[in-house]
């Protein structure tokens, strides 16, 4: 236990990883509801929705109505996803908080079908992203690993590789002047045990002693929270959540799969580890409520529908 972090941080990506896989489409009003509500419950980093082509992620048509009629809190970090620079300009121009963000992917296969281009065509494009990140005055990369714990489509995904591919990018990123601030690992197609998660967090820990590392996991095989739990036990202090259990990846090539793990979930396991996150889980609980209700459909989430609130012994008491 003394391994663990005393407070972690979680950013809330159900609006946009989670609804990009919704069949029912929310109108801008529902899709604000669901942000506020999600502010309401302490939530201080919230992923709104992508500025991608319409053509390829429908449900986010809309992202810049959604921004335009915000009704932003205080100390509430408002993100968004883009692919390309028009995307970029188009969330800058709506207001979203930006960061300098990279990505890459541990699979050729998924890299192709997610943006259509291999590891090293991706390589060769970061310095043009760079430019525009200076431009920003954003010096401090976030580096996404997607497929680091494995893809639907190549199989196993070795360590040595994925941390062959991150020293390549901060090469990159110490010539132009920048820093590699963060790395978020991704069990984007949900293949990540906590081993796996073990052994990828410790292999970049090795090379990266104090480099922060972020964990985006999916629970597609009911592995989600166990792999939470094997990241904090190797200190990892942020986090992403999806309320109710929202989400997944449209090019991950899967059918019916669970989203990432939820965020009340997560949330509610801290809370009984006595690592603190800063939410309000009976908020948490109600805006999972409420995104039940607007999708649709049952979410796979389990807190929101159990409870949370329990008895609890008197230190006296004895153990039953």
């Amino acid at each position: 236990m003394s391994d663990h972090p005393k407070r972690i941080h979680i950013m809330e990506v159900g609006p946009r990883d989670g609804l990009q896989m919704e069949e029912r489409r929310l109108d801008v009003g529902e899709k604000l509801a669901l942000v506020d509500a999600l502010a309401e419950s302490g939530l201080a980093e919230i992923e709104v929705g992508s500025f991608v082509h319409p053509g390829r992620v429908p449900q986010m048509a809309d992202t810049d109505a959604v921004f335009a009629a915000l009704a932003r809190r205080p100390g509430v970090a408002y993100r968004a996803l883009w692919l390309n620079r028009r995307g970029l300009e188009r969330a800058r121009t709506a207001g979203a908080d930006l960061t300098a963000k990279l990505s890459i992917a541990t699979s050729e296969t998924f890299g192709r079908r997610n943006v259509g281009r291999s590891f090293e065509e991706t390589l060769a494009t970061m310095p043009q992203w760079l430019e525009i990140y200076a431009e920003e005055g954003l010096r401090d990369v976030s580096l996404g690993v997607m497929t680091a714990f494995g893809c639907t489509f190549e199989g196993h995904v070795p360590e040595a590789r994925t941390v062959a591919m991150i020293a390549r990018v901060e090469d990159l990123l110490g010539d132009h002047g920048f820093r590699l601030d963060e790395v978020d690992l991704a069990d984007t197609t949900g293949w990540g045990n906590p081993l796996l998660v073990s052994r990828v967090v410790g292999a970049i820990r090795e090379r990266w002693p104090e480099l922060p590392v972020k964990l985006h996991l999916h629970d597609t095989r009911g592995c989600g929270i166990a792999n939470a739990l094997a990241g904090l036990a190797l200190g990892v202090d942020r986090f992403d959540g999806s309320i109710g259990g929202l989400g997944g990846c449209p090019f991950a090539g899967l059918t019916g799969a669970a989203g990432n793990i939820a965020t009340e979930d997560f949330a509610f396991v801290c809370a009984e580890m006595g690592i603190e996150t800063g939410l309000d889980l009976d908020r948490l609980t109600d805006a999972a409520h409420l995104a039940q209700r607007l999708v649709g459909r049952p979410l796979p989430g389990k807190v929101f529908r159990a409870g949370h609130r329990r008895a609890t012994l008197a230190p006296t008491d004895p153990p039953v």
